[in-house]
């Protein structure tokens, strides 16, 4: 995703500085126009020396390890990277009198059984993931209460597309469906299937993110952001195979305690930023797939340090 708005907010005219510590993603990835630093929102002495060397009006907050249903299993690092590191970034915007932060949270937060997801209801989250992102939001009204920190939420959901770590076996289901086909391997479904989502094309996402800043209403908002249409786990996983020429293999697997179905309502974006572009799952996928094919199967690692293992799936824990 920051990779995108990155390459948005440059094509807008802006300057633009990127940190990443390349945990989840390439260096090839940053923008050629961007001036790239490597490193973690989690070191404080680095992110302060950022903001005092470059003096930023606006900031796009898109670090996270956004493997969700992990998150149950490495509690002390999800809240490390997705708590901490955002506290250091919040801390830095208020020193120096940051315009915009543009935080990029989750429909995590909302939890089970409160579909089409709206933001007016109360959060629930389930996991440690939709936790630490929830807490960043009360973080971010607390410092909105205390020193006028502008900020603006968006809550995606399940996005896809080019430039996505295919090789990352923990989260972005696409993108592990991709690699597998290109392995030769079935891809891998937890559960029958019938589980839905409404997968978010990136060049939908994006744009809006991007422009934030730049549209008075949203300042202070929490807004949904992404596809309107539900699809089916099964659903995707024939949509794929076709995208990327093949029959499509399925291995089904031990289901894992997640949330059947999660679709959004995006009213309130369409109010506050226009009409948006909703690109359908088969035009979306099969840009994907070009690029997929291009850049080839990617190696995926085992996440190094479990801290729970305790009803971790199996194929988690090989």
């Amino acid at each position: 995703m920051g990779c995108h708005v990155a390459r948005a907010l440059l094509a807008a005219g802006r300057e633009v500085v990127v940190l990443d510590d390349l945990s989840g993603g390439f260096e090839n990835n940053v923008p050629a126009r961007a001036r790239f630093a490597k490193g973690s929102v989690t070191d404080a002495q680095l992110v302060g020396r950022l903001f005092r060397e470059h003096r930023f009006t606006d900031v796009f907050h898109l670090a996270a390890y956004a493997a969700e249903g992990l998150s149950h299993f490495i509690r002390a690092f999800n809240y490390t990277n997705n708590v901490v590191g955002s506290m250091n970034v919040i801390n830095e915007c208020v020193k120096n009198d940051v315009r915009v932060l543009v935080f990029t949270s989750s429909i995590a937060v909302y939890g089970a059984g409160q579909v089409p997801l709206r933001e007016e209801v109360t959060p629930q989250p389930e996991d440690p993931y939709g936790i630490a992102k929830y807490a960043v939001e009360l973080d971010l009204a607390a410092a909105r209460h205390m020193f006028g920190l502008n900020s603006v939420i968006f809550r995606p959901h399940n996005v896809y597309g080019e430039y996505q770590n295919i090789g990352d076996r923990y989260r972005n289901v696409i993108g592990i469906f991709m690699n597998c086909v290109m392995r030769g391997e079935p891809m891998p479904v937890f559960g029958d299937g019938t589980q839905t989502r409404a997968f978010s094309y990136i060049g939908d996402i994006a744009p809006l993110i991007a422009r934030a800043p730049e549209v008075p209403a949203a300042v202070g908002q929490v807004f949904n952001v992404g596809a309107d249409r539900p699809h089916s786990v099964n659903e995707l996983a024939r949509v794929v195979a076709e995208a990327m020429g093949v029959e499509p293999r399925i291995a089904y697997l031990p289901p894992r305690k997640e949330v059947q179905h999660a679709f959004s309502d995006h009213s309130k974006l369409t109010r506050v930023f226009g009409a948006t572009t909703q690109t359908p799952l088969r035009d979306g996928i099969g840009r994907m797939a070009s690029w997929a094919k291009q850049v080839g199967p990617r190696a995926s690692q085992p996440f190094g340090d479990i801290e729970v293992n305790r009803n971790l799936p199996p194929t988690w824990a090989a």
